[in-house]
């Protein structure tokens, strides 16, 4: 009994020891993580650790990775901003969305934000991937809708109606003009891109170590051009390298973690009202009750039927009541059914040549092949502009269709007013 009471004490003190490593492991893999004292303090919800944990996740949550848009925004903007990013994905603590916006408090609330993110998807690895140095020249080929403010829901979006106050219209034509001039500046900017690399691997046929690769890239011809950029180059490579380190450590220490993050919800007040019925933060611990999971199983199953039943059965309601409505809606009805069916189309296309999708959910190195030979495994240019090609269909769709629902407003407006003649723009 003396023994094994030996024995608890020393695993305790050893997860003990291991928690601010597996911290400080964390902190390393984020690149712009705070030290294990900080979040010992937000576990006791101190206001001074506050302010670096609101940075983290405007960092963790900014879909770029420049310092310079924290720098030129508030401490305020960069609040709202993670409140709005967090609400988009569906955390669901109330007290989250009410922490004032100066920054000053609720460390121990960020901290939970920042397990919750954790705990919900592969958030390491997609910073590590954001993050990473790149010596080849690439191209994301799937401009994904996974965002890290959340997904957008499939179908035309719903029209947003502002009833607090009118907008003037030339307001939004101004904006409408600025965004069609940036966006044309940046279809520029990246044909003059393209047309640079394409000289980079036209003139440098056979300067690669890799025969697979053929020829040089921007970065590495920029290296040949300055040799003391090497050095540079090198040190960005060190500091990956530590970040990986740390990864893999997170990894090994990631369960001492998630018990220490018990204690912290264990460390919440019962008035909070989300508090008492928050899930374990523990998400990948092994249930020795494999009987009780096969039972869970099976009535899983059986939901998902019963589900699909009463689904076929609201479905067909659905269908015998709109079709006894207004035309607009059997159009509206008959564009998405359209729309989806082109997007099914592709898919089934993609999986019939490869496969596998076309769009690969990763960017792929620009190398120029010779004599209609792909080196190794990759995707061909003509596969990829075709389904850009069918995504841009399915956006024309949408235009039209929001096109559609705007000319109807319009109308809507022009008859409730009565003695104004409306006169639409004339069309380009």
């Amino acid at each position: 009994m003396g023994r094994r009471r030996r024995w608890v004490g020393q695993v305790a003190g050893t997860r003990a020891g291991a928690l601010p490593e597996a911290i400080a492991a964390l902190s390393r893999t984020l690149s712009a993580g705070p030290s294990p004292e900080t979040f010992r303090r937000a576990k006791f919800d101190l206001p001074e650790a506050a302010p670096p944990l609101w940075r983290l996740l405007f960092y963790v949550l900014s879909p770029v990775s420049e310092d310079d848009i924290a720098a030129s925004l508030t401490p305020e903007a960069q609040v709202r901003l993670v409140k709005s990013a967090m609400r988009a994905q569906g955390y669901p603590r109330l007290a989250f969305s009410q922490l004032p916006e100066d920054g000053s408090q609720g460390s121990r609330e960020l901290l939970l934000a920042l397990s919750w993110l954790l705990a919900r998807g592969p958030l390491l690895e997609r910073l590590l991937a954001r993050t990473r140095v790149r010596l080849g020249d690439e191209m994301p080929v799937c401009e994904c809708e996974d965002l890290p403010c959340g997904r957008a829901s499939p179908g035309p979006p719903t029209l947003c109606k502002d009833t607090e106050g009118c907008v003037d219209v030339r307001h939004v034509q101004w904006l409408m003009g600025k965004l069609r001039f940036r966006w044309r500046n940046l279809i520029c900017s990246h044909q003059a891109q393209c047309a640079l690399l394409s000289k980079i691997h036209e003139y440098t046929p056979g300067c690669h170590s890799d025969q697979s690769l053929n020829h040089l890239s921007a970065a590495e011809t920029e290296l040949l051009r300055d040799p003391e950029g090497g050095q540079q180059l090198l040190q960005m490579l060190e500091f990956e390298n530590m970040r990986l380190e740390a990864a893999l450590k997170w990894r090994r220490l990631e369960q001492v973690f998630w018990q220490w993050m018990d204690t912290v919800l264990g460390a919440c007040p019962p008035d909070f009202p989300h508090a008492g019925s928050q899930s374990t933060f523990l998400p990948s611990i092994p249930d020795p009750g494999a009987g009780e999971l096969d039972l869970v199983a099976r009535e899983l199953q059986a939901l998902q039927v019963e589900l699909r039943e009463a689904a076929e059965v609201r479905r067909a309601a659905w269908e015998a009541q709109v079709q006894g409505l207004r035309p607009e809606c059997s159009a509206e009805m008959r564009a998405l059914k359209e729309a989806v069916g082109r997007e099914l189309a592709t898919l089934q296309q993609a999986w019939e040549r490869e496969g596998g999708p076309v769009q690969p959910h990763r960017p792929h190195r620009l190398v120029r092949s010779e004599a209609g030979a792909l080196p190794g495994q990759g995707l061909w240019a003509a596969e990829a502009i075709g389904a850009l090609r069918n995504k841009e269909a399915c956006l024309e769709a949408v235009l039209c269709w929001l096109q559609g629902q705007c000319r109807q407003e319009l109308a809507r407006l022009a008859g409730a007013l009565s003695g104004v003649i409306w006169i639409p723009p004339h069309g380009r």
